[in-house]
This record gives structure tokens, C-alpha cells and sequence, in this order.
């Protein structure tokens, strides 16, 4: 008689540990580790994409800001985890749940983070310092910025930025004023996008779900979203034959790729305008096929002009 209580504790054991184990990686939101591939721009525009130096170090360098944006994701979920349960899909959370206790999320947070800070020793002090700086103002965003109108957006774009810098430190590149200013408007289009998809998905809830969505509307969202989708066609056109493109990879060509950048955002507004989504970024990369082949073509049109001599 006790054998078989035995094997049906051991049976039952390992699915929920396996539940556990599923909850705790949706918890550290994978799919959105794709933000973190603009850590690699610089390589990318530095021409260093095959030297054996300086692409270890990059990619090193993406897989401690993965673990560190994981920290930030915990970080929020905790804080948010009673406005998350109002959300139609947020609610959904293993935190917000209740399928992942907040004493163990914490715990995974701060070794996450600490993993991330003794990565980045072993790196540069510099990046390390950009890690703890960029922790630091998403715990400013997650208990007071995220409720504060523009700053909110701001706050994520800094976040992007950050990320920049941090691949550009890694790699000892000059950072490219264009990729700054044109990794900025990218990152404000999407986060006023998000806000615009939130405040249409929620409707009359949505102050409740995040208080800075009251002091939001369509029509300043649609102002906003306009002139950043503006000055982002209009930023990235100008870096393509501006001087010091043209003298850094000795043609003009990248000018043929301004094509792939309009369809990818005006794509993307069809999203956000006519599909309703636009709410995850991350989401939208990896499953709208059109903005997955027009990735890919940018990519290996604009590699073969810079790479191919």
C-alpha cells in the first residue's frame, strides 16, 4: 500500500514543478529579449560584425541586459500585480495569477540582477555602470514615471538609448549621433503607439488600469504619433546621406533602404490603427509575417551595402 502513495506523489510532483518552472519563464517575458537585439546596432554599424573580438563581447553583452530587462519585468509585474488583475490580458500573469508567489519572483529579481552586475564587471565598468543606471530609472518608471504623462514614454525610450550605448561601450565604437537620435524617435513611436493601443483596448477602465492613461487621448496620441513617425522617416533618411555616412562606408547607397524603414512603420500603424494591436512591440516583430520579411530585407540590404566592397 505505500508504494503506490509513493508513485502517486512523484507523479504529481513533477507537473507542478514543471508548472512552476513554465510560469517562472513566462514571468521573464523571453519573447521580449528581442528589444534588447538593438544592443547589437553598433556592432552592426561599426562593420565589426565579424571580428572575432568584438562580436563576443556584444553578444555577451545582449545576454546580460536579457537578464537584467528579466529583473525590470519582475520588478513591474510585483509592483503592478493588483492593477495587472483588471487587465483582460495582463491579468493573465503568473504574478497577478497567483501561479508564481511574489516572495519567489523577488528572489529570481534580485539574482538576476546580480548575475547581470557581476557579467558586467567582467566586461566594462562602463557598461556595468549603464546596466545599473538603467535598472535604476525602470525602478523610477515603475513607482512614479509610468503615471506621469510624457515622461512615461520618455522613460521607455531612455530604455532603448541605454541599450545603444551599452553595445557601443562593449565594442570601445564611436557612438553615431544618427543611430542616438534615430533609436530615440523609433522608441517614442512605439511608446506612444502602446499608450494609444492601451487607451483603445481598456476604453473606460483604462485609468484604472494605469492613472496615466486619463490624462491621455486619441487625438493627443494621434498628434504625437505623427510627428515622431515624421521625424523618424525624416531622421534615418538624413543619416543615410548625411557626410559622414557616405564617408564612413564610402557610398550613398543606403539610401535604397529608406523603403523598407516607411513600409515597416507604416505597417506597423496599420496595426495600431486598423488591427488594434501595437500594445507589445516585441509581439508584433515576431509574429506579423510582413514586418518579419521586411526586417529581414532591411537587414540584408543594408548589410550587403556596408559589408560588400
Amino acid at each position: 500500500m505505500t508504494k503506490p502513495m509513493v508513485i502517486v506523489k512523484k507523479a504529481g510532483a513533477l507537473p507542478a514543478g514543471r508548472e512552476l518552472l513554465g510560469s517562472l519563464l513566462l514571468a521573464l517575458r523571453p519573447k521580449d529579449w528581442v528589444k534588447n537585439g538593438v544592443v547589437l546596432a553598433p556592432l552592426f554599424f561599426s562593420q565589426n560584425v565579424f571580428n572575432s573580438l568584438a562580436a563576443p563581447r556584444a553578444v555577451t553583452a545582449l545576454i546580460l541586459f536579457c537578464l537584467v530587462s528579466s529583473s525590470v519585468y519582475l520588478l513591474n509585474d510585483i509592483r503592478d500585480r493588483e492593477r495587472d488583475r483588471l487587465h483582460p490580458t495582463k491579468r493573465l500573469r503568473p504574478i497577478a495569477s497567483g501561479r508564481l508567489s511574489v516572495s519567489l519572483a523577488l528572489g529570481i529579481m534580485l539574482i538576476l540582477f546580480g548575475a547581470a552586475i557581476a557579467g558586467g564587471i567582467a566586461l566594462s565598468r562602463t557598461f556595468t555602470l549603464i546596466i545599473v543606471v538603467y535598472w535604476l530609472v525602470n525602478l523610477l518608471y515603475s513607482v512614479g514615471l509610468k503615471d506621469t504623462v510624457i515622461l512615461d514614454v520618455f522613460a521607455i525610450a531612455f530604455g532603448f538609448v541605454m541599450r545603444v550605448v551599452a553595445g557601443a561601450v562593449v565594442i570601445e565604437v564611436e557612438i553615431s549621433h544618427w543611430l542616438l537620435i534615430c533609436t530615440t524617435l523609433l522608441a517614442l513611436f512605439l511608446g506612444f503607439s502602446k499608450r494609444r493601443h492601451e487607451l483603445t483596448l481598456l476604453g473606460d477602465g483604462a485609468p484604472s488600469h494605469r492613472s496615466v492613461l486619463e490624462d491621455y487621448s486619441p487625438q493627443f496620441l494621434d498628434m504625437m504619433i505623427g510627428i515622431v513617425t515624421a521625424s523618424t522617416v525624416m531622421s534615418y533618411t538624413l543619416y543615410t546621406v548625411s557626410e559622414e555616412t557616405v564617408r564612413r562606408f564610402q557610398t550613398d547607397r543606403l539610401l535604397l533602404t529608406v523603403p523598407f524603414v516607411l513600409f515597416g512603420i507604416f505597417r506597423y500603424l496599420y496595426l495600431v490603427y486598423h488591427k488594434n494591436q501595437g500594445g507589445n512591440p516585441a509581439r508584433e516583430l515576431l509574429t506579423d509575417s510582413s514586418i518579419i520579411v521586411n526586417l529581414f530585407l532591411w537587414a540584408t540590404v543594408t548589410g550587403l551595402i556596408i559589408y560588400w566592397k
